[in-house]
């Protein structure tokens, strides 16, 4: 499916009352249901049957949690698939490739990461093609709303058992291979692990890295997307480098040789090493989450409760910027902040603990001239509305993405903020239903941008919805 064309501003959600807004919240629910239903594989669930055929990471987490209110059942089938393509050092791979897919339908493909070989040596898996980069840790949140979706299902059938000792190997693996700047925190290595592929925030980071000749490549996302929406050849020529160098590496975070912690030389051979607080905040809630499974298992949940704890003092300590009124991220080449304001730096909102002026001023950092939330936007965009490189269009660089605003809305209302909160799901339902479930959407006039039918926009609708419905439920 191709870019959709432009739409109106989205008109008000549904109501909370009344017959006609009840219909109307059945309609949208059938809706993002039937998207689920199409996108379903078997197995798991493609966030797009064009753009990505196969199984990503972070999409199968939200997807998990829209996929619960539907069924239990299959919401667990969502993250035990993810997970039976785990690797034996831990890392959950950013793609699990289905080898029923052409491997011209997707750029890069399995033959571009050869995971089974070049990352054999730390344990990808031998009978599974998968990436060898990872993505934001969201899935230990993933499972354990999932259990709360239907206790009684994921009890009889054992999912939190299961999937348990999975999640803190991955868990374990941030914490022993990606802690680069030495006080805990967890560091990307690429672009597309934080998720945020085409962000700002990177263009400083990746002025160092030669790109890969553009002749080596062939880019299939411009196939079924509109070049307007895409990140550019110059950015995919710096992020094929950057996996190609990665991969030839055997896959291998740390340097032996070079075992030390400091901004000046991490201990790693890789061009881009970023700390990322939206990763980290995801990182944090999620051990929050491997708490209460664990007390749910009956075993001892303050290991994942002092994780926690340290990791929000690191949060804080190394990424928050009162000047900014936001986190940001920090490059471990240089040693410095990245002084761009992304939504990325909302995402801390998520943690519970945050102190209270820090909550306080990314409060007002949501809803003053950077992001509009409430005001100049119905919902938050990924990039600084004033940053010099905002584009409404393009990927990462300032349209509002669904699954990071369900992200906002469970941080505004775990801080108090509710009228706020109530005020962003309402734009969420209503935006998503008028772009026909888009991929993203321009943050001022809800215009549908990449793809439609995506899958983690019907999700987190569909929570959402359930959510509304039952406001007890608040999770």
């Amino acid at each position: 499916m191709t870019a959709t064309t432009a739409t109106t501003p989205p008109s008000p959600a549904p109501g909370t009352s009344g017959t006609g807004a009840r219909t109307g919240r059945r309609a949208l629910r059938d809706a993002a249901s039937r998207v689920l239903l199409a996108n379903w594989t078997g197995a798991s669930t493609v966030p797009s049957h064009t753009l990505y055929p196969h199984q990503w990471s972070w999409d199968s987490a939200f997807i998990a949690v829209g996929l619960s209110r539907l069924s239990p059942r299959r919401a667990q089938r969502e993250l035990e698939t993810l997970l039976g393509a785990q690797w034996d050092d831990g890392r959950i791979p950013h793609i699990v490739f289905n080898p029923a897919v052409p491997l011209d339908a997707y750029f890069p493909s399995p033959d571009f990461w050869r995971s089974s070989t070049a990352g054999a040596a730390v344990g990808a898996p031998p009978g599974i093609e998968t990436s060898g980069i990872v993505q934001p840790p969201v899935h230990a949140l993933a499972a354990w709303l999932v259990h709360e979706s239907d206790p009684e299902s994921s009890g009889r059938r054992r999912f939190l058992e299961r999937v348990y000792p999975r999640l803190t190997a991955w868990h374990g693996y941030l914490r022993a291979n990606r802690d680069f700047g030495g006080e805990g925190l967890a560091s990307v290595l690429h672009p597309w692990e934080p998720g945020m592929d085409n962000s700002p925030c990177w263009d400083r980071p990746l002025e160092r890295v030669e790109p890969a000749p553009a002749t080596s490549f062939r880019r299939a996302d411009l196939t079924h997307g509109d070049a307007a929406d895409r990140p550019t050849d110059l950015d995919y020529g710096r992020y094929v480098r950057l996996a190609t160098d990665y991969r030839d590496r055997g896959y291998t975070d740390t340097d032996t040789d070079n075992d030390t912690h400091t901004d000046a030389g991490p201990r790693a051979p890789h061009g881009f090493v970023v700390e990322d607080p939206g990763f980290n905040a995801f990182l944090i809630v999620s051990e929050h989450a491997l708490a209460a499974i664990a007390l749910t298992l009956g075993q001892d949940p303050e290991p994942h409760r002092e994780r926690a704890r340290a990791l929000t003092t690191a949060l804080v300590g190394r990424l928050w910027h009162p000047e900014a009124g936001l986190f940001l991220c920090h490059d471990l080449r240089t040693g410095t902040p990245i002084e761009e304001k992304s939504v990325t730096g909302l995402l801390p909102l998520l943690v519970p603990d945050l102190p209270g002026h820090v909550v306080a001023a990314l409060l007002r950092t949501a809803s003053g001239e950077h992001f509009g939330l409430g005001s100049t936007t119905a919902l938050a965009p990924s990039y600084d509305l004033r940053g010099r490189s905002f584009d409404a269009s393009r990927y990462w660089r300032g349209p509002a993405w669904f699954n990071i605003n369900w992200a906002v809305e469970r941080g505004l209302r775990q801080h108090g903020a509710l009228a706020r909160a109530d005020d962003l799901r309402q734009a969420i339902l209503a935006s998503a239903g008028a772009s026909g479930f888009a991929e993203y959407v321009d943050p001022r006039t809800g215009r549908a941008r990449g793809t439609t039918d995506f899958s983690w926009t019907a999700a987190v609708v569909l929570d959402l919805l359930a959510r509304t419905e039952d406001p007890g439920e608040e999770r």
